[in-house]
């Protein structure tokens, strides 16, 4: 039997750009390719902000693998989702897609190549199967697919042209409109949706794509050859990290404010490790995140950028990894990188982090964009252990009168005032299993740790059709006992 032909398109590729989008694309198309099944072509696009223009021609190879190229365009209006270059393109993605002859065609973007590629595809080739992974909002909104409003930051709950013009008063309420019939209507050549997460699903659910057209699937990643090591279980499990772009939307600075926090609070334990770059960010917002990092001292560093070989190595020395976002992530990357090395997750308490990391079982959620939370709910206040007997840490917070919800990474309590991991033998319980059985109210089975569903190694039957199979890719959530060894 033939390989399925699968022509996978990203707007960028990650040896330019290794944003999560392009990195989950690009490691789809590799585990698709080496499982032997499959057949294709990964095509990214590039502009002059990496790339110049090459002679003769819009294509251009990256690395050394055949399989893999990048398509050169000078305009595009982000506005409209639109390429503003279709004669100088046309004739070049019209012949490619006349060799390839795809049976699939796997579309993660339309930044760069225009909403119009996707008629373009269905003009082509008539009889492939067209699928859209939704990675963000792009399609529902113009500031910069966030729906976070301009100025504010605060969180948008549905677009509409008069909503849409309030947030971006330049822009009239009619070209919103024409925006959105611009794009439905492309998209109305799509065969199948895919969607990371529920969360998303609902969102363009409510914007108006068919509910049956759209699939919940949530991202994979490959295995990792050498998991971060377990850390270290005599002392106070104190060192966060945030990982990726740093940027306003990314709460870097919800993340430095807590931090402060703690300092006034007399913390001296808690550390802050910043890995990441400042891209296409303001002088403005580089001046206020640097001065902030100089202000907190050896509690925060900002590590800078680093590469994704890296990664194993830069979390080994972290307990906890934060994902503060203010916006409505769809389907962080860190949050799986982190699973799969065995760390919990501390996240905003919205969109798709609070659903892919379970509060109290997988990590804790905090308010979205409220230091005081993120400091008062997960980070806690460190040397006093108050009700302390026989050496047990503490299980109640004094900050604010809030009871400490504890993380329990089996068989360890890790209590939130000193941070100390306390062992407990598994299936039994202690002395305040046993005063919580005697209340009155019904007692919780302790917590576990982590995730323990995998996804099969087939897919959706709805994705089936579309792109079979997807080989060793799987969502990074260990069975009980992996994971207990990795964090204890």
């Amino acid at each position: 039997m033939a390989p399925l032909r699968v022509l996978t398109v990203c707007h960028n590729h990650p040896a330019l750009h290794p944003g999560g989008t392009e990195i989950f694309a690009h490691e789809l198309f590799r585990a698709l390719r080496a499982s032997g099944e499959v057949d294709g072509l990964f095509l990214a696009c590039t502009s002059r902000l990496h790339r110049e223009q090459k002679p003769g021609t819009c294509f251009q190879t990256v690395g050394p693998s055949a399989d893999e190229a990048v398509l050169w365009v000078g305009r595009f209006d982000r506005f409209f989702l639109s390429q503003l270059d279709l004669p100088g393109i046309l004739p070049e993605l019209g012949d490619l897609l006349t060799t390839l002859r795809p049976d699939v065609v796997h579309v993660h973007h339309t930044l760069l190549f225009g909403v119009e590629l996707l008629f373009l595809l269905r003009r082509l080739r008539p009889q492939a199967h067209l699928v859209f992974t939704l990675h963000d909002y792009f399609p529902i909104c113009a500031h910069e697919g966030q729906m976070v409003k301009a100025g504010s930051h605060a969180l948008c709950r549905g677009a509409s042209p008069d909503a849409c013009h309030a947030c971006l008063p330049d822009i009239p309420a009619d070209r919103f409109l024409l925006r959105e019939k611009h794009i439905k209507t492309l998209f109305g050549l799509v065969d199948t949706f895919i969607a990371p997460s529920r969360f998303l699903r609902d969102r363009f659910v409510a914007w108006g794509l068919p509910a049956d057209r759209i699939v919940v699937l949530p991202n994979g990643r490959p295995a990792v050859a050498a998991p971060a090591p377990p850390r270290p279980t005599d002392g106070p499990r104190a060192v966060f990290a945030t990982f990726g772009n740093i940027s306003p939307f990314k709460g870097t600075m919800v993340a430095l404010a807590a931090m402060e926090r703690l300092a006034e609070a007399g913390d001296t334990d808690a550390r802050l490790l910043v890995h990441g770059d400042m891209p296409f960010q303001t002088e403005a917002f580089r001046t206020g995140f640097e001065t902030a990092v100089s202000a907190l001292g050896t509690r925060v560093v900002h590590r800078g950028p680093y590469a994704r070989e890296d990664l194993p190595a830069l979390i080994a020395g972290v307990d906890w990894v934060v994902v503060p976002s203010i916006w409505w992530e769809n389907a962080p990357l860190v949050i799986l990188e982190a699973f799969q090395h065995g760390r919990p997750v501390l996240c905003s308490d919205i969109g798709g982090m609070a659903e892919h990391v379970r509060d109290g079982i997988d990590g804790l959620h905090f308010r979205v964009g409220d230091p005081g939370a993120l400091d008062a709910n997960v980070v806690g206040v460190p040397g006093h252990r108050d009700g302390d007997r026989d050496g047990e840490c503490c299980a109640v917070r004094a900050v604010g009168g809030a009871v400490c919800r504890v993380h329990v990474a089996r068989p360890f309590w890790v209590c939130c005032r000193c941070r100390r991991p306390r062992h407990r033998e598994r299936g039994r319980p202690n002395e305040r299993d046993v005063a919580r059985s005697n209340s009155p109210r019904k007692p919780r089975a302790p917590r576990i740790c982590p995730r323990s569903t995998t996804r099969p190694d087939a897919p959706d039957a709805a994705y089936r059709g579309a792109l079979e199979p997807l080989g060793p890719f799987r969502i990074p959530r260990f069975s009980a006992g992996s994971i207990d060894q990795r964090m204890t």
